[in-house]
């Protein structure tokens, strides 16, 4: 700028001081101190960096351009998209130095992008003109009435897939997409039958979620692979494969949910988690979104949280009536542990919260520290572990004792001081619940010992441990009986004294549209329920391993796992199979 005479030798060695001593932007600095007007300024940036000038206060914004990119991305980069020509956006940014930014866009938008340089308080004053109430209604299509007359909840969802499927690989692959993810409020999602033509991108991520939704999923997976991506449910436990997006629009998928959870699009290197906050008609759903990269790009995991169908009622759960009283009775100690043990997606929050709401009550002080707080529960104080900035469960725990607590949950004892510090609170008057991942009860007390934990403490402090399997339902509209012969079920542990003389009346589910054709609608527990008794405290002093505690719990009246899936299919509530595929042998 000093050799072509814009400023002086003098204003540049001026300039240069205040920003040392104030900090600042150079190029702020001149346009403050009057030394050059701000739209020379930024047409010499773009000069130099081959980059043209626009002055966005004469330029009329295309509305089109506008619903490629949320308001919440265009504010927090300061930019704004000004024109859309073929499958090329032109984008205003403020900063010529701002190579990066074309990726994000590109990954949003699914476009080439062509980047101009405008002034920033332009580009800022363009955003809250354009983005603001009444431009993005007026330009968007009106939404139109399906032939039939059916509202969003009665729609068939894989035809709205299949539509937008065709819409994105047809000849127009412009990608719009628009930001109905407001995180100060909700998102309403069940209105994918509007505008059928536009944000094709936005509507395929509402389908899929609103689709998982429908079904009663609790996972949505979303995966890419070299040539295709997969969308998979989790369906009462067992993943169901659904219609997928194209590959060449993964990437704008991912960033879309990046978006809608408030996470940064740009990172693809690292895991992220975030929170996506939806509304289905009246019920409010809570989204957990994980995102892993992998080879051929990011693995989206949303675990949906549906706080209206979390049951709270322990006598809903599926327990025996024996298993029930001893689980109730060790509830009412006034110190003591309870384990509740299994693989993820076994229930155990779903126990553990109920159990908590059984035992709240306006005298009694409930803290709990989780990762994450899956479900906010009334009158309970819950922390969220977040080890990034220390809030361990350990730190939580030692924190809780100083809050005068009577019953506290720790999420999962991970570590020898989490489970160290669980039993010093055990005793000195607290009721601690907790998790443990084991494959049964009895492995519970050799995990423990395993961390390091004296054999006595253990003996001392743990009053119950609870294992747990989640079983599929038998669909109750396609029942169907058939029968078997005694001999067929005694390699899995049916007695004589479990049948009368003749064939054994079982059921099975045929396939209906209720349960998809998959024979199973819900799911049901299935409880290991061991309590430390005089005899297994001895077992537990002697260090004697799991098979001898199991024995011992066993005598003294332990239905095991698959005793317990062996008596439901006894009872017509779920099958052979399901029995096999959740709950091992019983060995020893």
């Amino acid at each position: 700028m000093v050799e072509v005479g814009i400023i002086t030798a003098d204003q540049l060695r001026d300039t240069r001081k205040k920003v040392k001593d104030t900090g600042g932007n150079l190029g702020e600095v001149l346009i403050s101190e009057g030394y050059i007007n701000e739209d020379v300024f930024m047409a010499f940036l773009g000069k130099k960096a081959d980059i043209s000038y626009v002055d966005l206060s004469e330029y009329d914004i295309d509305s089109k351009a506008l619903n490629l990119i949320p308001e919440s991305f265009a504010r927090k980069r300061n930019l704004i998209p000004i024109k859309k020509k073929n499958n090329t956006l032109v984008v205003a940014i403020p900063d010529p130095m701002n190579i990066f930014i074309t990726d994000d866009l590109r990954a949003i938008t699914g476009t080439h992008i062509e980047v101009v340089l405008a002034v920033k308080d332009e580009i800022k004053q363009a955003i809250d003109k354009y983005y603001g109430p009444g431009f993005l209604e007026e330009t968007e299509p009106a939404a139109e009435s399906s032939d039939s007359g059916a509202d969003a909840d009665e729609m068939d969802i894989g035809g709205a897939l299949s539509s937008v499927m065709k819409e994105i690989n047809g000849g127009d692959t412009d990608l719009e997409v628009v930001d109905t993810a407001d995180q100060e409020g909700l998102q309403d999602i069940t209105q994918v039958q509007r505008a059928s033509q536009g944000a094709p991108v936005v509507k395929m991520v509402n389908i899929i979620i609103l689709n998982a939704i429908k079904k009663d999923a609790s996972d949505i997976h979303i995966e890419p692979f070299e040539k295709t991506a997969r969308v998979r449910y989790r369906i009462d436990g067992v993943l169901h494969p659904q219609p997928a997006p194209p590959i060449k629009i993964y990437n704008a998928v991912v960033a879309r949910l990046k978006i809608m959870g408030s996470l940064d699009v740009a990172e693809k290197r690292r895991p992220q988690d975030g929170r996506i906050k939806v509304t289905v008609g009246n019920k409010d759903i809570d989204l957990r979104a994980s995102f892993l990269p992998s080879t051929f790009g990011e693995k989206v995991v949303l675990r949906i949280l549906d706080s209206s169908s979390l049951c709270l009622d322990l006598t809903e759960l599926g327990f025996e009536d024996k298993d029930m009283a001893k689980y109730n009775k060790t509830l009412d100690s006034p110190n003591g542990i309870i384990l509740v043990t299994g693989p993820t997606g076994s229930g155990k929050t779903t126990t553990l919260y109920s159990s908590l709401t059984t035992l709240n009550h306006p005298d009694v002080n409930i803290n709990t520290i989780e990762d994450p707080v899956e479900y906010i529960l009334k009158g309970i104080i819950q922390v969220q572990a977040n080890p990034e900035i220390g809030v361990t469960f350990a730190k939580g725990l030692r924190s809780f004792l100083r809050q005068d607590p009577d019953i506290i949950m720790v999420g999962e004892i991970r570590d020898k001081e989490t489970a160290q510090i669980s039993i010093n609170a055990a005793m000195t008057g607290h009721l601690v619940l907790s998790t443990l991942h084991t494959n049964d009860a009895p492995s519970a007390i050799t995990r423990l010992d395993n961390m390091g934990i004296e054999p006595f403490h253990i003996s001392s402090t743990v009053k119950l441990v609870l294992a747990q399997r989640l079983t599929r339902k038998i669909c109750s509209r396609c029942k169907e009986a058939y029968e078997v012969e005694p001999d067929a079920l005694t390699s899995y542990g049916l007695t004589e004294d479990d049948f009368e003389d003749g064939a054994i009346t079982l059921y099975k589910g045929a396939g209906c549209s209720k349960c998809s054709g998959t024979g199973y609608k819900g799911r049901v527990g299935l409880y290991e329920v061991m309590e430390i008794n005089n005899e297994i405290k001895e077992l537990i002093n002697q260090r004697k391993d799991a098979n001898a505690i199991k024995t011992a719990a066993i005598r003294k009246g332990m239905s095991t796992l698959r005793q317990a899936a062996l008596k439901k299919v006894l009872e017509g509530k779920t099958t052979i199979d399901e029995m096999l595929r959740v709950t091992a042998r019983d060995t020893g």
